[in-house]
């Protein structure tokens, strides 16, 4: 890791006027999620990893706080929680539309599959 690259990083993203700061943040947590034909069976998923948003949504809309979903998910960070929370606003009716699809026996398969 270039230590000294990332300390540059951080000193030009701190310096950015609020708005744009607020623009980099948006833009990073877009990023943070993505689709992809044959993954996570084309939904919303977290980074490079093969959690999808509805999981954490759902996990979250069960009392889940977000200590319990970095303990049980360590790949993802605080950052990735947020992503999915914004993600969620804007597109709630997508993923409502899926749990709602879901049984709770497929959802539970479905979990225990990504637990793997």
């Amino acid at each position: 890791m270039n230590s000294k690259l990332i300390e540059s990083l951080v000193q030009v993203i701190e310096s950015l006027p609020q708005d744009d700061y607020l623009l980099f943040q948006k833009q990073l947590a877009v990023r943070s999620i993505q689709k992809m034909p044959g993954i996570c069976g084309g939904n919303a998923r977290i980074r490079n990893t093969r959690i999808p948003v509805w999981t954490i949504v759902s996990l979250q809309q069960q009392g889940a706080d977000d200590t319990e979903l970095l303990d049980n998910y360590p790949s993802l960070t605080p950052f990735d929680l947020l992503a999915v929370k914004m993600y969620y606003i804007e597109h709630h009716q997508e993923i409502d539309t899926i749990l709602a699809n879901y049984g709770d026996d497929e959802f539970r398969e479905l979990q225990g599959e990504l637990i793997k």
